[in-house]
């Protein structure tokens, strides 16, 4: 197993999306036997944004070659194909802001959803080219934007269901924590409703064997 954890709040491992990620992480862990699993962890909001090449490049007819791949977005953003190539399971750990996804987010898929690399278009549109894989991605909010409760907009999981099925990437579960602003109760009984529904999708290997002979 090859996580690619990728994390998007400025406020870093101090964020209740990134607390809420890293029990996805250790679940996910826990299910291929511990050591055996590896970890990649991209911090979404010290990435560049994309630069002229990498524009040119995608207005191009045929990618570029030579020096000009080595530098710049160019190669920010072939490295981080390469990691989303090489998982088997993706985490992303991200706030809700305004509505949607924050800028740092939205910069690591606009590095990754890239003409030629992780789709081709087709009379039909875009077509993904990444082989399809688990995608979990832990939400933290300080409204509600699902259920009963829901006071706000949500475009943030539309949003990243569609471009990540634009790439290929449609296996996306999404867990969140929501009504962090209105106070610890709250956010206790929110954090203890997230961390049972990872629990109830993801089994450690215990409880898988319980399942069968049950």
């Amino acid at each position: 197993m090859n996580i690619l954890h990728i994390t998007c709040s400025p406020r870093g491992r101090a964020s209740e999306s990134y607390r809420l990620s890293q029990r996805l992480v250790d679940r996910l862990a826990a299910s291929a036997g511990g050591p055996d699993a590896q970890v990649t962890e991209i911090d979404a909001t010290a990435l560049p944004h994309v630069d002229q090449d990498y524009a040119a490049a995608l207005s191009a007819r045929a990618d570029p070659a030579g020096e000009i791949l080595g530098r710049g977005a160019l190669r920010q953003s072939g490295e981080l194909i390469e990691s989303l190539q090489s998982a088997s399971h993706i985490v992303i750990a991200t706030p809700m802001h305004n509505f949607t996804v924050p800028a740092s987010l939205k910069v690591w898929i606009d590095h990754v959803v890239r003409v030629r690399s992780t789709f081709q278009i087709t009379p039909e549109g875009k077509v993904g080219t990444l082989a399809d894989r688990p995608v979990y991605v832990a939400i933290s909010s300080g409204g509600e934007f699902s259920g009963d409760a829901a006071r706000q907009p949500d475009f943030l999981t539309p949003y990243l269901k569609h471009v990540l099925g634009t790439i290929g990437l449609r296996d996306v579960t999404f867990f969140s924590v929501q009504g962090t602003a209105r106070g610890e109760e709250a956010l206790e009984a929110a954090r203890a409703q997230a961390e049972a529904e990872i629990a109830a999708h993801v089994f450690a290997p215990s409880e898988r064997e319980g399942l069968l002979t049950a």
